[in-house]
């Protein structure tokens, strides 16, 4: 969308700056900085991926019609980090170069079959906008229905869709067309009209001339002095390169597109800017923040001094907690980010990614592609050891879900450190010195092998797998999951998410799969997977050790059972946790969930603090 377009789309509409949800501890405005058009040329993709790496951009909007898409999808993978919008085209408005649709829609385009270039009458181009010819609504879906399945399939991390020249919002049918596709393909459409109002947005423009990349900067930082704390806004523009490429782009009354472009790329990367925006203390969002984070409450004055004396009690221990976060109700009621932690950055999980492998399984079973009774060697025969032994036979799917594979003890970090190793066949000829089910050894490459089995079955990585069931729905972006040398990810550990993100998987299991109004998940699986189905323990003890360890039912939240890739707490809590005090804590007598990053070695001192002060503040 150009900036023309969006001052349109606002004219004659009040400004609408209510309060926000709020993100973190700062009171400060809330920006959005929106960079638009990737993937329409070259020098368009460098300089988006150059305005996030090292500059204030959040949020990247890609035309997947464009012919630089499949640059611009392979560079956007490669940086999970940015908020990705799928830039809905149906129209090519430069004169040198341009694009055509997808599909068959013989009203959206020209006699040559590209697009029209115009979306409303242009006396420059007379008879060649959308609006002056008898344009359908059917081909206009199947066009954006196209599109969205062509970015989702190359760029899984795109969380919203937005239009180019006001496509998704030049009509009323139009408007609900797109609006159901939003809600079809979980991606809010921030475009419209009624989005500003619905998500409780502004739009910010330069106050002052930006002709030149001196008047934009100028008239950039003159309008971050108009933005007004705990408001919400969105800034616009369009940046590329000055180069032989972009020399050759323009249309009549739009000629110099290529040093207008590369004033914006030089804002964006602007150190100045930058500075003048943390000096006024601005938060940079995404749309995704914006959209999906969730709702936000006032604690209980008892919460809040739990939480104080809590956090006094972590300084005092010397325990290195990144982030804590409280909900209940389904809302934030206190959050904190110390040390390294902050609300913005992903934090490595370890072994809350098991979690996160479960819920995969569970998604595939519910789609009919395997069962928890599945035997595992039956779908790896190639990997197989030569001589199949009775207890790798009965080995099952339900078995690696509850840490009872039949392993004495983990292999894990044998098979890791191995080169060249193939882990599932390293994995396969460890031998089975128990029958599973039977014997409750924690082992992490057996959630490896969960992961492997998603892959072998829908044919995508357990991350890719997750995105339109799990993550695009809860709004969790921006992630990563490390792989095996096979490029299957690791399943068990590597995953790295922010701490909100945590927080919604909590509430996801919290509501038993359901995510605003909608079962994504099957109740049972949810019932099942927080389900006690054997004895367990800290990982690397042993049973015999625990009496010599003092490790007894009532002082250890490691003994009180094993779900699938969950533990049972006490309090009839229910927990994902990770290495050095990463934390998923369901607490369903209190409606609550709390959620901890942290680098703490000793994880039942960090969790006994959690029982001692905040869990009595929990109405």
């Amino acid at each position: 969308m150009t900036k023309h377009s969006i001052i349109k789309v606002i004219s004659g509409c009040a400004f609408i700056c209510l309060a926000t949800a709020g993100w973190g501890q700062s009171a400060g405005p809330n920006l959005i900085i929106r960079a638009d058009d990737m993937g329409s040329f070259r020098a368009a993709n460098i300089a988006c991926i150059e305005g996030y790496k090292n500059g204030i951009e959040t949020s990247i909007e890609v035309m997947a019609v464009a012919p630089w898409f499949p640059e611009a999808a392979k560079l956007l993978k490669e940086n999970p980090g940015v908020d990705v919008g799928l830039h809905l085209t149906i129209t090519s408005e430069w004169d040198n170069i341009k694009w055509r649709p997808l599909t068959h829609c013989p009203s959206l385009v020209d006699s040559n079959g590209y697009f029209f270039p115009m979306m409303n009458a242009n006396p420059n181009y007379p008879g060649l906008a959308i609006m002056e010819n008898k344009w359908n609504l059917a081909e206009i879906e199947q066009e954006f229905r196209a599109q969205i399945e062509l970015a989702l399939k190359n760029i899984p991390q795109i969380s919203h869709l937005s239009g180019h020249m006001l496509s998704t919002g030049f009509d009323p049918k139009v408007a609900e067309l797109v609006h159901r596709l939003a809600d079809e393909y979980n991606l809010p459409a921030v475009d419209r009209v009624n989005a500003m109002k619905e998500y409780n947005f502004s739009y910010a423009g330069y106050e002052g001339s930006n002709k030149t990349a001196a008047d934009k900067e100028a008239s950039f930082i003159k309008m971050l002095d108009k933005l007004e704390p705990n408001k919400n806004y969105m800034f616009i523009d369009h940046p590329a390169l000055d180069n032989e490429e972009m020399k050759t782009v323009g249309h009549i009354g739009y000629e110099n597109v290529s040093e207008d472009r590369q004033g914006v790329t030089d804002l964006f990367t602007n150190p100045r800017v930058k500075e003048e925006i943390q000096k006024r203390n601005i938060r940079l969002i995404s749309y995704n923040d914006l959209t999906k984070s969730l709702p936000r409450a006032e604690a209980t004055p008892k919460l809040t001094k739990a939480i104080d004396k809590y956090l006094q009690a972590v300084a005092k221990e010397n325990q290195d907690l990144h982030s804590i976060m409280v909900l209940q109700h389904g809302q934030v009621i206190a959050e904190h980010w110390l040390s390294e932690g902050a609300w913005n950055k992903p934090h490595v999980m370890n072994s809350v990614s098991k979690t996160f492998t479960a819920t995969a399984v569970g998604f595939a079973v519910a789609e009919g592609l395997l069962k928890v009774t599945d035997k595992v060697i039956s779908f790896f025969p190639d990997e197989c050891p030569a001589t199949i032994s009775p207890n790798l036979e009965k080995l099952e799917i339900r078995h690696l879900l509850t840490m009872s594979g039949g392993h004495d003890t983990d292999p894990s970090g044998k098979i890791r450190s191995s080169e060249n190793s193939n882990w599932v066949k390293a994995f396969l000829n460890t031998p089975f010195e128990h029958e599973p089910g039977t014997f409750f050894c924690y082992n992490s490459l057996g959630t490896y092998m969960l992961s492997a089995i998603v892959q072998k079955v829908t044919g995508q990585k357990v991350i890719d797998y997750l995105y339109p069931r799990l993550f695009r729905p809860l709004g969790i972006t921006g992630i990563h999951w490390d792989e095996s040398p096979q490029g299957i990810n690791c399943g068990g550990w590597g995953l790295y998410i922010r701490t909100e993100d945590m927080a919604k998987m909590g509430q996801f299991i919290l509501q038993k799969g359901q995510w605003k109004g909608k079962q994504l998940l099957p109740e049972s699986w949810i019932n099942e997977a927080t389900t006690s189905h054997i004895a367990s323990v800290p990982a690397g003890v042993r049973p015999e050790e625990l009496k010599e360890k003092g490790v007894t039912v009532k002082n250890s939240d490691w003994l009180q059972g094993y779900g699938y890739q969950m533990w049972r707490c006490r309090h009839n809590a229910v927990r994902a946790d990770g290495a050095n005090g990463q934390y998923i804590i369901v607490l369903p007598e209190k409606d609550a969930v709390i959620v901890t990053t942290a680098n703490i070695g000793d994880m039942q001192a960090e969790i006994n603090l959690i029982w001692k002060y905040i869990l009595p503040a929990l109405p």
